[in-house]
């Protein structure tokens, strides 16, 4: 099992040269990808600027976008930024597109909530049509420039429910999951359901299984530090249930963590991405020992 690195871009502090710095270090290894999420209203950086700079700053590790929240976005445009991602990362581009859940978000990008699932469907099969040179319609040129992998990157699924994995297995090289407390019982069955849905919509293939959680490490009082992060992250949830998930979250130590990725490789997942809940670039040193451990 691969593990990767997301940037901290969610956590406080994130400066000037926290992305630079990150993802130059996750590109030294031993890490096996730079991701980085999507969020609107909130204190993030945005996703693709970042994932531009990560892609023009590494040469080893894929560059994944974990993910496009494609209802929200005009498809085209989308279509441009893989495009120029994987450009600028010479084919090193992984893609995962997903309908996120929170409304405030797509209301500052004037985007319909309603009917997200169903924008997806459709957004993805005009994207994979852009990505393979269709002009967006009659008469126009093809949306630039073209992909260095031919007709664009794998594209993953952010689906774990039953109605969101069957749709995603008509269109999808895979899922990208999630799992807060990292529990393997979980990541299994997820990666379970995805088998059967991707067996029973007459794929030849199996998918590809991608899974993480918040982590928070080489800080002092880590959990505490955990548990304060995903209570923030999950604050559109209000208050009392965010706490309640948060109280979940238990990747605060290298032991904890290394049991995490113990379970995780037995539950199945291609790759687990460890998200950070710190800015401290200490955590990839702590992070880098468990995973060398592993080896």
């Amino acid at each position: 099992m691969k593990i990767g690195v997301a940037l901290p871009q969610m956590a406080s502090g994130y400066g000037p040269g926290t992305t630079v710095e990150w993802a130059r270090r996750i590109d030294a290894g031993p890490f096996s990808s730079v991701s980085v999420g999507e969020r609107v209203t909130f204190s993030n950086p945005e996703m693709v600027a970042t994932l531009g700079a990560c892609a023009a700053v590494t040469e080893r590790v894929q560059v994944l976008a974990n993910l496009f929240v494609l209802p929200q976005h005009s498809t085209a445009m989308v279509a441009q930024q893989i495009g120029t991602l994987d450009q600028l990362s010479n084919g090193r581009l992984e893609v995962a597109v997903g309908v996120g859940g929170r409304e405030h978000d797509y209301r500052a990008l004037g985007a319909d909530f309603k009917g997200r699932h169903q924008q997806l469907d459709d957004k993805v099969a005009e994207l994979k049509s852009l990505l393979a040179g269709k002009p967006p319609f009659d008469g126009a040129d093809p949306v630039g420039p073209e992909c260095v992998q031919p007709g664009g990157p794998i594209i993953l699924a952010g689906a774990m429910g039953p109605k969101a994995m069957r749709r995603a297995a008509r269109w999808a090289d895979g899922i990208s999951g999630f799992n807060i407390a990292g529990d393997a019982e979980e990541i299994a069955k997820v990666g379970e359901l995805a088998d059967r849905c991707w067996a029973e919509a007459g794929r030849a293939t199996t998918p590809r299984k991608v899974s993480g959680c918040f982590t928070a490490l080489g800080v002092v009082d880590a959990s505490e530090v955990l548990r304060s992060f995903t209570a923030r992250y999950l604050g559109f949830l209000g208050s009392k249930l965010a706490e309640r998930i948060a109280s979940s979250a238990r990747a605060s130590s290298p032991e904890v963590l290394a049991d995490i990725l113990d379970g995780a490789e037995r539950a199945g997942c291609d790759e687990f991405i460890l998200v950070p809940a710190v800015t401290d670039a200490n955590f990839l040193e702590v992070a880098a020992e468990v995973v060398a451990a592993r080896s």
